[in-house]
């Protein structure tokens, strides 16, 4: 179910304005998360198609990679599509934990000699 209107009822998905006022009706609850990712990367493609299924340029534009990263790909559908996105590494957390991980690190004592 679609998240809810501030007045009631179900939030319409998909189409629709990307920017101003018709961003809030467009994605209800989540108006100003999408309108803050928005202004770090690029307007947000409609999330569901005419049949209300997920698109998957959506998901390329949550995950934050351009615009043809995944969808672009010759002879993927959709359903690998989706796949290959729900699989794949986001590259924001990826980058994150490499930092996590980068020296400098505390030398163990055993170690210090090799």
């Amino acid at each position: 179910m679609a998240a809810s209107l501030v007045g009631g009822g179900p939030a319409p998905l998909g189409g629709g304005d990307a920017g101003g006022g018709g961003a809030d009706r467009r994605w209800g609850a989540y108006g100003s998360a999408i309108t803050r990712w928005e202004s770090l990367t690029r307007p947000a493609p409609a999330p569901t198609d005419a049949a209300g299924r997920l698109r998957a340029d959506f998901v390329e534009w949550m995950q934050g990679l351009d615009a043809g990263w995944v969808t672009a790909t010759p002879g993927l559908g959709r359903p690998a599509q989706l796949t290959a996105l729900g699989n794949g590494v986001v590259p924001q957390q990826a980058s994150h934990a490499l930092q996590l991980l980068a020296p400098p690190f505390p030398r163990c004592p055993r170690c210090a000699d090799r």
